[in-house]
C-alpha cells in the first residue's frame, strides 16, 4: 500500500503476529520423556500475516472483518500491547520499540486503546477518580493535588456528571462505563486512539450517542482513530477510510464514501450483501459460504479462495498482492490482474 503524501502518524510495515499453541498434557509428557512431538502439538496461530497500514494525522480508519480475522490483534500491535513477530512499527516517522529506553517508551502515551467490554476493562475495586486519574499522576501530567479537579474536567468532557468521581464501576450503566473508559484513555493526552469494538456491547440508541461523542472529541482534540468493528454500518458512519481484513491479511482499503458503490474484493462485497437494509422490497439473504478457516492452518494462496465464488487455480497457489486499482483504492484479488 502506498504511503500517504503526508507523514503518517502511525505506520505498520509488513507486520505479523504469530502465537505458539500451548502444548497439552500428553505433549508435555512426550517432551519430558525426550520423544518427538506430533505436528499438531507444534502449531502456530497466524493471527496477523504481513500487514502494512499507515494512518495520517486526524484520519479515522475503520477496520472490519469477521470474528477471528485478526483485527483486534492488529489494533493491539498498533499501540504496543502485542509485540511484533515480524515487521516494523513507526510513530511520526520514527521506529518504535516497546522494549526501548524510558524516553522512547514515553511516546507510547500518545497511543491509547479503548476496549470492547468497559465492565471488564475497569478495575471494580477502584473509584472513578483513581481509574481515570492514576496514569496522568504517575506520568507527571498533573500533580496529585490537582487529580480530582483534572478528573472532573474529563468527566464533563465525556458527558458525565463530575459528582460521580467517587463512584465504583458497578454503579454505572453500560453507556456510562463506556464514557469512563474513554475518559481514562484521554487522561494522558493521546493523539491516537484504537477503539476495539468500543460500542458493540451497547444498545443501539446508546451506540449513537457514544459515536457522536467520538466524533466531537476528534474535532475538539484533533484525535486520530483506528476504529475496529464487525459492523460495516458503524464504521461507514464514522470513518474516512475502511480497511477490510480476512484471516490475518488486508484484502481491501477504500474511502468510506465509495464503499457501497465501488467495493472490489469478493469478500468485501459478501460483507456488504449481509448488511441489513431499510429499503422497501424483498432482499434475498445469501450468507458467505463455508466457515472461516482456522488460523492454525490457513489455506495456501489467497486465504479467501475456499469460500470465493470466483476462485481460480491461481488463487489456490499464489497470494494476490495488495495493489492500487484506483486512486487510493487498494485490493488484493487476482481478478484485477486478469487480461481484459
Amino acid at each position: 500500500m502506498k504511503p500517504s503524501p503526508i507523514m503518517p502518524l502511525l505506520e505498520l510495515r509488513q507486520v505479523s503476529k504469530h502465537f505458539r499453541k500451548a502444548p497439552g498434557v500428553l505433549a508435555r509428557l512426550r517432551k519430558a520423556a525426550g520423544l518427538p512431538l506430533p505436528k499438531s502439538a507444534q502449531s502456530t496461530v497466524h493471527a496477523v500475516d504481513n500487514v502494512s497500514l499507515s494512518i495520517a494525522p486526524g484520519e479515522v480508519v475503520g477496520l472490519v472483518g469477521e470474528s477471528g480475522c485478526g483485527k483486534s490483534t492488529l489494533g493491539r500491535m498498533a499501540v504496543g500491547l502485542h509485540s511484533l513477530s515480524a515487521g516494523e512499527r513507526r510513530w511520526k516517522g520514527e521506529p518504535v520499540d516497546s522494549t526501548a529506553a524510558p524516553a522512547v517508551r514515553q511516546q507510547g502515551l500518545g497511543m491509547q486503546m479503548i476496549f470492547q467490554d468497559p465492565q471488564a476493562s475497569l478495575n471494580p475495586r477502584l473509584r472513578v477518580q483513581d481509574i481515570i486519574g492514576e496514569a496522568p499522576v504517575a506520568h507527571g501530567i498533573v500533580p496529585r493535588a490537582q487529580q480530582a479537579e483534572y478528573v472532573q474536567a474529563l468527566l464533563e468532557r465525556v458527558g458525565l456528571d463530575p459528582a460521580v468521581i467517587r463512584h465504583f464501576p458497578y454503579q454505572f450503566s453500560g453507556g456510562q462505563r463506556a464514557r469512563v473508559g474513554i475518559a481514562r484513555a484521554l487522561a494522558v493526552k493521546p493523539e491516537f486512539l484504537v477503539c476495539d469494538e468500543a460500542v458493540a456491547a451497547l444498545d443501539v440508541s446508546i451506540q449513537a450517542q457514544v459515536l457522536n461523542l467520538f466524533m466531537r472529541l476528534r474535532d475538539e482534540l484533533n484525535l486520530t482513530y483506528l476504529f475496529i468493528s464487525h459492523d460495516l454500518n458503524v464504521v461507514h458512519h464514522v470513518s474516512d477510510r475502511i480497511v477490510v481484513m480476512y484471516l490475518g491479511r488486508v484484502v481491501e482499503s477504500i474511502a468510506s464514501d465509495r464503499l457501497f458503490g465501488d467495493a472490489n474484493h469478493p469478500y468485501t462485497r459478501a460483507l456488504l450483501a449481509e448488511v441489513p437494509s431499510l429499503e422497501a422490497g424483498k432482499k434475498r439473504f445469501i450468507a458467505i459460504r463455508g466457515e472461516l478457516p482456522s488460523p492454525l492452518d490457513p489455506p495456501a494462496g489467497c486465504h479467501f479462495h475456499p469460500r470465493c465464488p470466483h476462485a481460480m487455480p491461481v488463487c489456490r497457489e499464489q497470494a494476490p498482492p495488495l495493489a492500487e486499482i484506483a486512486p487510493l483504492h487498494f485490493s488484493a484479488c487476482h481478478l484485477n490482474h486478469m487480461p481484459a
